[in-house]
């Protein structure tokens, strides 16, 4: 007989979230879907099912290559799931990473002459 395993402790077993309460609130709220449908936290998953989870400001595709149900270092949590987000999804989430430090926080004061640099540097090029 199969494994069978929660989608929302799978999730936590191979690091995709950092406890299983948050992997169950996201399933919860329609945040991770398999074929485009949201699932429950008790969703028994299979292998070779892709599992989208989405993180704001991207979507991320995993494909189950093993069913695991005790969380693992990082190096094994890698024989269990494999990473498919499509390229276009990790060039807007770098394009993210760059913008972040223009987005200033309401109440931070002024630029400093570093932060003054790099946004003159920015719209110069």
């Amino acid at each position: 007989m199969e494994k069978e395993i929660r989608i929302d402790k799978w999730l936590w077993a191979v690091r995709v979230y950092k406890t299983r309460s948050q992997a169950t609130e996201a399933c919860r709220k329609g945040h991770v879907s398999i074929g485009a449908l949201p699932v429950k936290p008790s969703r028994i998953i299979k292998e070779n099912e892709i599992v989208e989870v989405r993180k704001t400001p991207i979507v991320r595709s995993y494909r189950v290559v093993g069913l695991a149900e005790k969380r693992m270092s990082a190096k094994l949590a890698e024989k269990y799931i494999t990473d498919i987000t499509p390229p276009e999804q990790l060039e807007i989430m770098e394009m993210q990473k760059n913008m972040s430090w223009f987005n200033r926080q309401k109440g931070t004061g002024r630029p400093t002459k570093k932060d003054r640099r790099e946004i003159d540097d920015f719209f110069n090029v």
